[in-house]
């Protein structure tokens, strides 16, 4: 079976093309630093021929509010288009839990866009919605950070780890379309504002985490269950303090 992951070479796509190469797929890692570009065109009609199951873990360079709605609509159709042409049997694109309840943000508002976009196309698919990685804890922090604080709401969060996105994404690959959602997420349940601060201690980050009920997350209020999974979600193994072992604590301190 070939494969093709848009946004092969980046964190997530990486991950799953090693998986899917283990289980000795034909994987095809697509990305403008491979000649294959979602938003141009160029190189995706030849990328995609022959492919059985497309991967869309692609996201956008830029988190500004008609830069990014540009990029998953453009990206989208034209992704959808060549899909079409190439008779692609299964499109899988990664999404986020809570983008629904999340539309105040431009950037969620893209991603509902794009998983419209999916459900619309006639082509067989599956969207995976997942809690935050916990790779993506740093633009959370710096998201919002004012000075030395960081201001975050009090609401609660199942955050990920990045092996375990790709190891559920396989699963996906491996198995039917479903023509629906599903969502993935950690093990553990933590606050906001409890989760950063462990990270900035193991960190050795001075910064302070201040509640704020009135903090935004990328633009979007929160309210305790915003960005909870459904209790059907399919849970990953990796929790927050292996996680911090194997790789935060591997990295520079601030």
């Amino acid at each position: 079976m070939k494969v093709v992951i848009i946004g092969g070479t980046g964190l997530i796509g990486s991950k799953v093309t090693a998986r899917l190469r283990k289980l000795g797929y034909d994987v095809i890692p697509a990305a403008p630093n491979t000649g294959v570009n979602t938003i141009t065109g160029e190189g995706l009609d030849n990328a995609l021929k022959e492919a059985d199951v497309v991967v869309d873990v692609a996201n956008s360079p830029s988190f500004e509010d008609e830069a990014v709605m540009d990029f998953f609509q453009t990206s989208g159709r034209n992704l959808l288009a060549a899909e079409a042409r190439a008779g692609v049997q299964h499109h899988i694109v990664l999404s986020v839990v809570g983008t629904d309840r999340l539309q105040e943000s431009g950037y969620f508002r893209a991603k509902l866009v794009q998983e419209n976009l999916v459900k619309g196309s006639g082509i067989p698919f599956s969207i995976v919605r997942s809690t935050q990685f916990f790779e993506f804890l740093k633009g959370i922090t710096d998201a919002a950070t004012e000075g030395r604080e960081v201001h975050l709401a009090p609401a609660n969060i199942q955050p990920i780890a990045s092996d375990d996105v790709a190891l559920r994404i396989e699963e996906v690959v491996t198995g039917r379309p479903i023509n629906g959602t599903i969502e993935i997420a950690g093990p553990d349940l933590y606050v906001l504002p409890e989760l950063v601060s462990l990270y900035l201690t193991q960190l050795e980050d001075s910064r302070n985490v201040r509640i704020d009920e009135h903090a935004q997350y990328f633009g979007a209020p929160l309210n305790t269950d915003t960005l909870m999974p459904s209790r059907n979600a399919r849970v990953g193994p990796t929790d927050f303090t292996a996680w911090l072992q194997s790789v935060v604590l591997k990295l520079p301190h601030t």
